[in-house]
């Protein structure tokens, strides 16, 4: 009787704890990571340029693609981050 119940205590909290690890992961990746390695060194060099020289205007259209493109990426792991946690908490 032992080893059913136990199992199901195991399993259940292996299930718990994945959610757990795979939202913490999302969260710490997808959301930190890209904004430290990504989006804060492109602000950083937009912020460095003078907006009505020719390389400013250059450098804003680089910009605007790759940012608006990681910011993306940064919205979608923050969801998905948002709804595997979630989905821990309401595991039994």
């Amino acid at each position: 009787m032992c080893r059913a119940g136990c199992s199901v205590v195991v399993r259940v909290a292996s299930d718990r704890a994945v959610y757990l690890l795979v939202g913490s992961l999302l969260y710490l990746v997808g959301t930190i990571l890209v904004t430290i390695v990504f989006n804060v060194p492109l602000n950083n060099a937009l912020a460095a340029v003078d907006p009505a020289s020719a390389d400013g205007a250059r450098l804003w259209t680089a910009y605007i693609t790759s940012w608006t493109f990681w910011n993306h990426v940064r919205t979608v792991a923050a969801l998905a981050a948002a709804a595997t946690l979630t989905i821990a908490l309401r595991l039994p």
